[in-house]
This record gives structure tokens, sequence and C-alpha cells, in this order.
């Protein structure tokens, strides 16, 4: 038990009379986080947020998928939770408070449309992201007090946390657009055969026979940035389609167990070649 009051003294009734839900969103988190409040709630910090946070948004990403609008309304919801949620925890320790985050998104989208809100013409869309880029590096010279000396390159400001195959896609995107790229897609195709070549020159090698890991991570990481160059250049999402590829691959294990299970089998008594027999003829019966 604890002696502390909180802060805001709101109960159930109060709140859900509160006719604006995004104000009634921040009422209940703020309350959430008073003293009496939630437990865990007020347990939790930014970093211990952060999973949380990146979990909602695939969530989110999952009801587009499947097109499905009741869950992607419901995701968006939680979505919504997390951001207030950090907000919350930022302005308690007097960082910046929820309302001083969607003032800066009002005024970094006015800025970075200025063939919208000002005079500039802009054509097509690639016209605006080629405009958006030069709007951002001059945002970041700013950010750097207008220091000449300081580089702000182009590929710089893509998240570290994004997925790996997106990631390296964006940074691909970025050098592309300032004329570092492929002509063809022939010349990706031979980057790509070369990567995987030079891979499979160090499976097996190293020091007195043993693996050399470190050797044979940084080919496969080269190999499949080649890969997904490939993908952009015959504008396919590499990690869309790793997420395709992993769903099919779970569709079709299922399969092979269920076909197993009704054989009287189980797959770990079964020989490869057995398994191997399920897998075809479950590819067979897809196609």
């Amino acid at each position: 038990m604890t002696n502390e009051k909180p802060t805001h003294e709101f109960d159930r009734t109060s709140i859900e009379a509160i006719a604006h839900p995004f104000d009634r969103l921040c009422v209940i988190m703020k309350r959430l986080l008073d003293p009496g409040g939630c437990p865990w709630d007020r347990e939790q910090t930014h970093q211990s947020l952060r999973q949380y946070f990146i979990e909602e948004t695939y969530e989110a990403c999952e009801a587009i998928d499947t097109g499905d609008d009741k869950s992607l309304r419901e995701e968006l919801g939680d979505v919504a939770l997390q951001i207030v949620f950090h907000a919350e925890l930022a302005e308690r320790r007097g960082a910046f408070r929820v309302e001083d985050a969607y003032d800066a998104i009002c005024k970094k989208l006015l800025d970075r449309h200025p063939h919208v809100f000002g005079t500039v013409h802009a054509p097509d869309a690639e016209t605006v992201l080629k405009n958006w880029e030069e709007i951002k590096k001059e945002e970041k010279r700013r950010k750097n007090g207008d220091d000449e000396t300081q580089h702000v390159s182009a590929v710089s400001g893509v998240p570290k946390a994004l997925p790996g195959l997106q990631r390296a896609g964006r940074i691909q995107e970025r050098a592309a657009r300032v004329g570092f790229d492929w002509d063809r897609t022939e010349d990706v195709a031979a980057k790509v055969r070369e990567e995987v070549e030079e891979f499979l020159a160090h499976v097996g090698k190293g020091p007195e026979g043993k693996l050399d890991e470190a050797a044979m991570e940084e080919e496969f990481g080269d190999l499949l940035f080649a890969l997904v160059n490939m993908s952009r250049f015959l504008n396919i999402r590499a990690e869309e389609a790793m997420q395709k590829a992993s769903d099919k691959f779970i569709r079709r294990f299922v399969a092979i167990e269920k076909s197993a299970e009704s054989q009287g089998k189980r797959l770990k008594d079964m020989t490869l070649a057995e398994m191997d027999d399920l897998w075809n003829a479950v590819k067979k019966a897809e196609k």
C-alpha cells in the first residue's frame, strides 16, 4: 500500500465523459502513471517499452497486409497508446509534451511540402522525393549550426532499428538518388554471382582448417546486400518477399506435419528422405 495520492483525480465515469478520444487517452495514461496507478506501467521506461512499440507497429502492418480494417483500427489504437505513453514519460522528466511532438510533425510536413504549401514546383513523385532529401539535408545543416565542416551524408538518417533487408534497401535508395547506382539489371545480377562465389569460397576455409566465421559472416552480408540491390531493380520489396517466403515455409511445414500425423507418424521419427517426399507432395498440391 502507498500513502501517495494520485496527481490527477479522475475515476472511470469522469474519464468516459471526456468527449475527445485523444484527450481521453492522454488522461488515462496520466492516471495510470500517477501514484496509486498501475504498478506495471509505473515501472516502464522508454527503453523497456521499445520492444512493444516495434511489436505494435508490426501488428498494424499485418492488419494492412490482410486488408482487415477492424484489426487495423485496433492496432493503430495500440500504436497511439505507445506514442502517448512515451510522451507522458518524457513530460514527467521535463523533456517535452505530446503536444510538442505533434507540433513538430506539423511544422515538418509544412516545411517538406513547399510544392503544396509554398511556391516550389514538383510535377511528379520523383521530384518530390529529391526535394524532400535536399530539405532534410538542409535541416541537418541547421541543426549543426550551419557548420560547413560538418558532413551531411546522402545515406545518413536511415534508422539502425529497421529490419536488415529493409534498412539495406533504404540505404541503396538514398545512394541511388545522387547517382550512385548500377545502370542495368544485368550488372546487378553479375554482382550477385560475384558475391555468391566469394561467400562460397570462404565456406569451410580458415586457419588450421577451422571455419573463418567472421569472414563468412561478412561475405554473407555482402551477398544479402547485393540481393537487396537486385530486388530494388526488379521492384520487389526484399523484406516483404522474405516475410512471404517465411509464411510459405510455415504453411508447407504445417502441411507435412499433418500429412505425417494422418499416416500415424511423427516427423522426428521419419527419415529426411521421407519428409522430403511429403514436402514435394505438398508443393505439387499447391501448384
